[in-house]
């Protein structure tokens, strides 16, 4: 018998996995393509609308619910009832703001509070995938529990990836952020969201403020139950109105409702302005990830994501919505100060360039910034270091990284620095280019679909470039820098016969060689590699002629 169920059980299975494989297999040629196929059409009435469609950024609301979930004949292969399914495309015209996500996500609010009206909604981003089915169940016990769940609005699971490589190349898991720093908010008032696998409270996202009378939820009083029925074709007709582009206009989504519009990072405000409204958030690690999706594959798409999120962060710092100010008795201060940290990421560039280019330039012209070796004085200085990096390798060894994972880390955190003099500092002139009125904030989407080649690369871990990039042109004339200083600071001390050199400027040459060993697959992408993911030949012609001026202006 048990054999038997054995048996059922990977029949099962492998019935699942060809029929995952179908469906995609479907949807990759359809996209290649650019139509549906026949059959799908007569199936799915829907789909015919698309041939009227001039483009997809002009077309009118596409709705079809493809189950209902109150049909007795939609069961799955086990028999059990499938749940109500639809598919949508908001309405999208020239003349209209589409709002990008936010508006996405606030037209599938209103849709699904006509159709199902569930309490509970679950957001995940279009490349994630579930990996726990016990997930949701896990979810709805912060939700329904009796004594502390009166005050949840959202549960927030970190994010997780299936292709980062073993040592995380571009130190895409953020490993530190969503095993540590996120847990240590939830005890202080809960995580900000961060707009995939989370599960909100529906009423939460339409505005509403908590209070006393949000103790005790009905969860078993299902909305459905005292709706007028309507037919498939009328609720079809009323819902294409809910995801119109005039709908909006002249109401409170987007604002007060929804998610916010006008910021880079919506899911991080809109779950700010929830637990300014009085309610708090938790953040729910599991053994086995919840929901897991797909990190950027090339150095630059790691960089332009950094960018937005950089920006986006900066931007509500610099709006009314300020921690500080907005926050203030809204939020426990030690939340305040934990979104602050993610406010300064743009404006910490500052500090990084000055580290990564003055030493070296200090180092040509002679100049010492730090005591000398012999001094008592370099104590402070050398504690500071080895104690930030040791503590930094630690905490990246406690939640299941690597050693060569954490010298990613180290590498993509000076990356993102001196891209970040790049990545931030474009996001923090873009963010006051937009105060003053000469820009606006544009949503930048990070690319995740790579070549063949490219994928080939990232597997084997080496480091991707291949495009021209002004990100790439800094990267590589600071590196330049470092290595010309850091070769000025040897022939320095070769040089000097009484080892008065090596004394005075033992730590800027420490400090540059250290920068010389994180720039090791620029100066391989510079001048070693064949392949396409090499640094382009203008980045490189552009990079020594700026390193060479700098190290000139410096020296004489």
């Amino acid at each position: 018998m048990d054999e038997d169920l054995q048996d059922s059980e990977v029949l099962k299975i492998f019935h699942r996995e060809k029929s995952y494989e179908e469906m995609k297999h479907r949807i990759e040629t359809a996209t290649e393509l650019g139509q549906i196929s026949e059959e799908i059409r007569r199936k799915h009435k829907g789909f015919h609308e698309w041939d009227s469609v001039s483009s997809r950024h002009d077309h009118q609301t596409i709705l079809q619910i493809l189950i209902d979930g109150k049909d007795c004949e939609a069961v799955d292969i086990e028999g059990q009832p499938l749940p109500t399914l639809v598919y949508l495309a908001r309405e999208k015209r020239p003349q209209f703001h589409h709002n990008f996500k936010a508006g996405a996500m606030n037209a599938l609010i209103r849709v699904s509070s006509r159709i199902s009206n569930g309490k509970i909604i679950l957001n995940v981003d279009c490349d994630m995938y579930s990996n726990n089915s016990d997930a949701v169940r896990d979810a709805l016990c912060f939700f329904m529990d009796e004594e502390q769940s009166h005050n949840v609005a959202y549960v927030q699971y970190p994010q997780s990836f299936c292709n980062p490589t073993k040592n995380d190349i571009y130190s895409n898991n953020l490993s530190v952020l969503q095993e540590v720093e996120l847990a240590g908010l939830d005890s202080n008032g809960g995580p900000f969201s961060i707009g995939t696998g989370c599960f909100h409270r529906r009423d939460t996202l339409c505005g509403k403020k908590y209070s006393q009378e949000c103790n005790k939820p009905d969860w078993k009083c299902c909305a459905n139950d005292t709706k007028i029925e309507e037919s498939r074709e009328v609720l079809e007709d009323t819902c294409k109105i809910l995801a119109s582009c005039t709908y909006e206009e002249n109401t409170l989504w987007g604002k007060e409702m929804g998610l916010m519009y006008g910021c880079l990072v919506e899911d991080i405000i809109t779950g700010y302005r929830i637990q300014c409204r009085g309610w708090r958030s938790t953040h729910f690690n599991t053994e086995r990830k919840a929901f897991v999706g797909l990190a950027p594959t090339t150095l630059l798409q790691s960089l332009v994501q950094h960018k937005r999120w950089s920006e986006g962060h900066l931007q509500i710092f610099l709006s009314e919505y300020c921690p500080y100010l907005y926050g203030r008795k809204k939020i426990p201060l030690k939340l305040q100060l934990g979104y602050s940290l993610y406010s300064f990421w743009t404006v910490n560039c500052f500090a990084t360039l000055y580290y990564i280019s003055v030493p070296s330039l200090c180092l040509l012209r002679g100049i010492a910034l730090f005591p000398k070796i012999s001094s008592i004085w370099i104590v402070p200085f050398a504690y500071a270091f080895f104690a930030n990096r040791a503590y930094s390798l630690g905490e990246f060894l406690w939640v299941g990284g690597t050693i060569k994972g954490w010298w990613h880390d180290q590498r993509m955190w000076v990356f993102k620095r001196t891209t970040r003099t790049t990545s931030y500092l474009f996001g923090f002139t873009d963010n006051i280019l937009r105060l003053l009125g000469f820009s606006k904030s544009a949503f930048v989407i990070t690319a995740k679909v790579a070549e063949e080649d490219v994928s080939q690369r990232f597997e084997q871990e080496v480091m991707e470039f291949g495009v021209s990039s002004p990100m790439f042109t800094v990267l590589a004339t600071l590196a330049l820098l470092n290595l010309f200083s850091f070769i000025g600071g040897l022939k320095r001390v070769v040089l000097d016969m009484q080892n008065e050199v090596l004394d005075l400027f033992a730590a800027q040459i420490i400090l540059c060689g250290l920068v010389v060993l994180i720039n090791l697959p620029v100066y391989q992408g510079l001048f070693f590699r064949k392949d396409l993911g090499k640094m382009p030949s203008s980045v490189t012609y552009r990079s020594i002629v700026f390193a060479l001026l700098a190290c000139t202006i410096a020296a004489y």
